[in-house]
């Protein structure tokens, strides 16, 4: 008797779908009670680290004990469900509001395709376009390169229609093995981020130094500014900013936190001031 783990009876099968089950009920519960926050992390420029380029708003879930929850521990299970544009809408909302209440911010929220075009998500976007005409041209929204190839010609119309107001547009983790490059011309991209993998060790890993070029010239063939993920070491960092990488972003120069770190720099400024 041979066992097939991809059975829907095998244990293997029965114990994603009970976890499944699990995540769902913990994401429904926290969009019922709006237990929805981003974390912030920033994304440094490659030329001079201490500066700020923009900061990446990452959705995150409290469950039923308070903890805080990243979206990798759930993102999959919803993304095809109602419960993922639900989250892409107050991921819309909470960007907005701390674009509204700090002037200077330049912000980035992940978004599905799948959102386009859904109602409550288009509503929130444009309420929040509507509220500050400064808002759009301080917005970036980041798609994955497998999402965006899910539906190429809606999302490249969305991206147009948006970029005429001012919003930029992030590839997110190119290079991760999904870019069929007969589209990558047709989507207008301003800037790309390139997988966290091509950074690891690439101050000593040949193989990620050449792939790393590589990535960096076709976003340079189309005027795409770069930002390298997953920056964990001060060495990978001096390689990159010599390579001429455009931003980094990693545990290096900040790990995503919920509170807001531009107002915490804010009142060092004011305490800098009184001195």
């Amino acid at each position: 008797m041979t066992f097939d783990p991809n059975s829907e009876d095998s244990p293997l099968s029965a114990a994603i779908s009970q976890r499944d089950v699990h995540v769902l009920d913990m994401v429904r519960a926290a969009l019922r009670k709006k237990d929805v926050l981003l974390a912030y992390q920033p994304v440094v420029q490659g030329a001079d680290t201490k500066r700020i380029a923009f900061y990446e708003g990452l959705i995150r879930v409290l469950d039923e004990t308070g903890r805080i929850i990243p979206a990798k521990e759930f993102i999959e299970t919803i993304e095809a469900r109602e419960e993922g544009r639900l989250i892409d809408c107050l991921a819309v909302e909470l960007g907005v509001e701390s674009l509204v209440k700090e002037p200077r911010l330049r912000l980035s929220i992940n978004m599905s395709p799948r959102s386009i075009g859904h109602p409550q998500w288009e509503t929130a976007l444009e309420r929040g376009l509507l509220s500050d005409p400064t808002i759009g041209e301080r917005l970036i929204i980041e798609i994955t390169e497998s999402s965006a190839l899910l539906m190429p010609d809606l999302v490249s119309d969305f991206m147009m229609r948006m970029q005429r107001r001012g919003v930029s547009f992030a590839l997110d983790d190119f290079g991760a093995g999904y870019t069929a490059f007969r589209h990558f011309k047709d989507f207008y991209f301003d800037l790309v981020k390139i997988d966290t993998s091509f950074a690891r060790n690439i101050d000593v890993d040949s193989d990620n130094q050449v792939l790393m070029q590589a990535l960096v010239s076709i976003a340079q063939q189309f005027d795409m500014f770069t930002v390298a993920e997953g920056i964990e070491r001060p060495q990978e960092a001096e390689y990159l900013r010599e390579i001429g990488i455009d931003c980094l972003q990693g545990y290096l120069f900040g790990v995503p936190s919920v509170s807001k770190p531009w107002e915490k720099d804010a009142s060092a400024e004011r305490r800098a001031l009184l001195r």
